[in-house]
């Protein structure tokens, strides 16, 4: 799927929130500036999110908890070790839809049944492609 701008983004968060469901983890991959975070925030606004979203880069996990089911949203960049994942609380609520970027720092398999997206520039530099993998829990809910 081609994502030629940010209407584009908020179009494919407000079709993937509605789809959405409590414990259902979503893991965003791609390189740095290619709209990760961006998704996150149209995939917020969707779910009722009305304030800012912020990168969680240093925070490392951001808790979106006023929404139902609560969102946690990370951004394990800057994990050193997959075992640092132990620390960061993404498991203390088997509700919260977890909103992944960086999945990989994380080690491989951790996020297994993750709906799976990858973002990638295309060869002009402005639209991004987005494509993803789709495990059993979501057969059915993605596309």
């Amino acid at each position: 799927m081609i994502l030629k701008d940010e209407q584009d983004a908020a179009a494919v968060g407000a079709k993937l929130a509605a789809k959405l469901k409590g414990g259902d983890i979503v893991t965003l991959e791609g390189p740095l500036g290619v709209g990760k975070t961006t998704l996150v925030r149209a995939i917020l606004q969707a779910l009722g999110h009305d304030g800012e979203v912020p990168s969680p880069s240093f925070a490392l996990v951001q808790p979106y908890d006023r929404l139902n089911p609560p969102v946690l949203h990370a951004d394990l960049y800057r994990l050193e070790d997959p075992n640092e994942l132990l620390e960061i609380g993404l498991d203390e609520d088997p509700r919260a839809i977890q909103l992944i970027e960086w999945p990989d720092r994380a080690g491989e398999g951790v996020f297994a049944r993750a709906l799976a997206l990858r973002l990638a520039f295309e060869p002009d530099g402005e639209t991004r492609r987005l494509t993803w993998s789709v495990p059993l829990s979501w057969e059915g809910r993605w596309p």
